[in-house]
């Protein structure tokens, strides 16, 4: 296999979760680029279609919109069937849907503790789960867990957020080792700041933004389209003997 087919993904099917907007959209067009068929979800019917109709235009490629709630599993379950129905096969899993809501401790409610942990953790976990027996029958998959570097250090009024993204990091470990016998590898990529709708909020103020530009090596905020280099390789079989890692794309933060 040569450099260029380390990277090609023809014949395979990826799934990506919160993939009609953000990074998740930037994601699924790389994989599209690259010769996947791939499916984008969202709790919104209307707007994974709009995202899907857009990738095809763009790349040529197959690419279908879904609707799906993956806050328990019947949901997720349901996911994985629609895919099966349509392709046949699930080659890789982008467990991207997630949020965020930043407060003080004392002024963070239950119900938003649940909202953010129950994104950013029991969905991927969901997703893995409802995944598993496909990929283990295959003898083949690609499990990608949306990480941060929030969860290798803290920032405050981001309790949920943090701890979330700390235990993506700890069950992509542990899903790494239970499914490495079945050929399944399970890696999380880290994204420091990148300049998505969901950090507006702290770019569009002055002294947050500057303590954050501060902190970054490389000195910026990293563009969406700088994820496409490293979700490829997770995805591809360039990354074939890398699994339970996270992979960090931070322009520095945590370096220091």
């Amino acid at each position: 296999m040569n450099t260029q087919q380390l990277f090609q993904l023809n014949g395979q099917v990826a799934l990506v979760t919160g993939g009609a907007g953000g990074l998740g959209l930037v994601m699924a067009r790389t994989l599209a680029e690259a010769g996947a068929a791939v499916v984008v979800t969202s709790r919104a019917l209307a707007k994974a279609e709009e995202a899907a109709a857009g990738l095809r235009a763009s790349t040529g490629a197959d690419v279908t919109g879904l609707e799906a709630d993956i806050s328990g599993f019947a949901g997720a379950e349901a996911m994985v069937k629609a895919v099966l129905e349509r392709h046949g096969r699930i080659d890789i899993l982008i467990n991207n849907a997630g949020t965020n809501i930043r407060k003080p401790i004392e002024e963070y409610d239950e119900a938003s503790w649940d909202l953010v942990v129950g994104a950013n953790l029991k969905s991927p976990y969901l997703c893995a789960r409802a995944v598993t027996p496909v990929m283990k029958e295959q003898r083949y998959g690609r499990i990608i867990n949306m990480g941060s570097m929030l969860g290798a250090v803290g920032l405050p009024e981001r309790s949920a957020y943090c701890a979330s993204k700390g235990g993506v990091i700890q069950l992509t470990k542990v899903l790494a080792l239970e499914l490495a016998p079945f050929n399944v590898t399970v890696n999380a990529l880290c994204p420091g700041p990148i300049a998505t709708e969901l950090n507006t909020v702290v770019m569009n103020n002055p002294e947050a933004n500057r303590f954050f530009i501060e902190q970054i090596a490389l000195g910026r905020w990293g563009k969406p389209e700088e994820i496409a280099g490293p979700i490829l390789f997770l995805a591809s079989a360039a990354s074939s003997f890398m699994t339970g890692a996270a992979m960090t794309v931070d322009g520095g933060w945590t370096a220091k």
